[in-house]
């Protein structure tokens, strides 16, 4: 399940405005997207992933997607560093 490839990663970038900025850096192998999120913030993410072959993978809840990153409030997109 992606929710342990959240937990087991070493670095994760949580948000959609940093997620982006790191997809453009080149240095993310994984973008994680919660499918209960707005489709209006997640669009960017997915569209630049998809853009730069970087492989998308969707869950269900951002709630559980950030409980997964260790915090309080849900995550709509997450990425995984290479």
């Amino acid at each position: 399940m992606s929710y342990e490839k959240v937990i087991q990663a070493k670095i994760v970038i949580i948000g959609t405005k940093q997620t982006v900025r790191a997809l453009k850096n080149g240095s993310i192998q994984e973008v994680i997207i919660a499918s209960d999120a707005d489709r209006y913030l997640t669009a960017k993410v997915a569209e630049t992933a998809t853009e730069l072959n970087v492989p998308i993978t969707y869950v269900d809840s951002m709630r559980m997607l950030g409980k997964a990153c260790g915090i309080d409030v849900g995550a709509a997109t997450v990425a995984i560093k290479k």
